[in-house]
């Protein structure tokens, strides 16, 4: 599982998400980094990007459920499928 997880360094509680995802989840792709640009979402709640997709959270621990629940279900691996998909056609 090489899913990227990004949270905005600005962004509530996304420190406590951070550490608990990483010892959880060693192999996924975590960081805080410095804007993810959804500052009105992440303004009003604890925000994080999953696979390029928004994940939200109505206090930390509805965002760290719903980071885990995108992560099962697969979210960020259909586009590395459709890419793979796409590489193969084009080298027919």
């Amino acid at each position: 599982m090489n899913v990227k997880v990004r949270f905005c360094e600005n962004n509530k509680g996304k420190s406590q998400v951070f550490r608990r995802l990483q010892e959880e989840f060693p192999d996924i792709d975590a960081k805080i980094k410095k804007c993810l640009g959804q500052c009105g979402s992440c303004a009003e709640q604890p925000i994080a990007m999953v696979g390029g997709k928004k994940v939200k959270g109505k206090d930390v621990e509805g965002l760290y459920r719903n980071i885990v629940a995108a992560l099962r279900e697969g979210v960020g691996t259909e586009q590395k499928k459709d890419k793979k998909k796409k590489n193969e056609k084009n080298n027919r």
